[in-house]
């Protein structure tokens, strides 16, 4: 050999390509496709509960006894009521819903029936996150699953006496948001970006 390595030269000009590796499915399933599930409903659901936040009237006013005032006809009554539903509204919602977690908490079975339910609905978003579920050569959507286990659950709500929590709440969150729409003076209520209920205007 009468050169040295300095005489050889070596192209290594050009473009590499990297093979892409195979994804592995039984991964990809439980890991890309539930997120993707989730991102679906999370928007809607945190856009609500965000909406309700910002629309939530300070507590101190809403609990202000001083402004309770019997209204002195049906009519202020009608207009009273309807006023403070749309004014107070996330206040009230923010009510039926402590309404529903006090049941909850003060009945253990009812809270485990859920607890069951929320628990069965999860394993099959797992499922499906994976594989599609197949009865008789017939594909059975989520929906339909969740709803299987909605109607499966019935009996042991029943059990657990999950009617008469459900009217409780309700009759309890009427009575309340009711007898607070009615006797809260919403008249006598002008906040920096609202417009006064009927408001008579003093002279300074």
């Amino acid at each position: 050999m009468s050169g040295g390595v300095g005489d050889v030269e070596i192209d290594i000009s050009g473009d590499i390509n990297v093979p892409e590796r195979p994804k592995d499915s039984s991964k990809s399933g439980f890991m890309m496709q539930l997120p993707a599930q989730l991102q679906l409903a999370s928007p809607a659901a945190s856009e609500w509960v965000n909406r309700r936040r910002e629309n939530v009237r300070p507590w101190l006013l809403f609990l202000n006894t001083h402004k309770f005032k019997v209204p002195p006809n049906v009519q202020r009554w009608s207009k009273r009521l309807a006023r403070n539903v749309e004014y107070f509204q996330s206040n009230y919602v923010f009510v039926f819903i402590g309404l529903i977690l006090y049941c909850l908490i003060t009945s253990p079975l009812l809270l485990l029936a859920v607890a069951a339910c929320l628990g069965a609905c999860y394993l099959l978003s797992l499922r499906n996150a994976e594989t599609k579920l197949i009865v008789a050569g017939v594909e059975v959507s989520p929906a339909h699953q969740y709803a299987a286990v909605a109607i499966l659950s019935l009996p042991l709500f029943y059990l657990v006496g999950a009617g008469s929590v459900l009217f409780w709440v309700l009759g309890a969150s009427f009575f309340i948001i009711g007898l607070h729409a009615s006797l809260y003076n919403i008249e006598s209520v002008v906040g920096s970006d609202e417009e006064p209920f009927d408001l008579q205007m003093e002279q300074v």
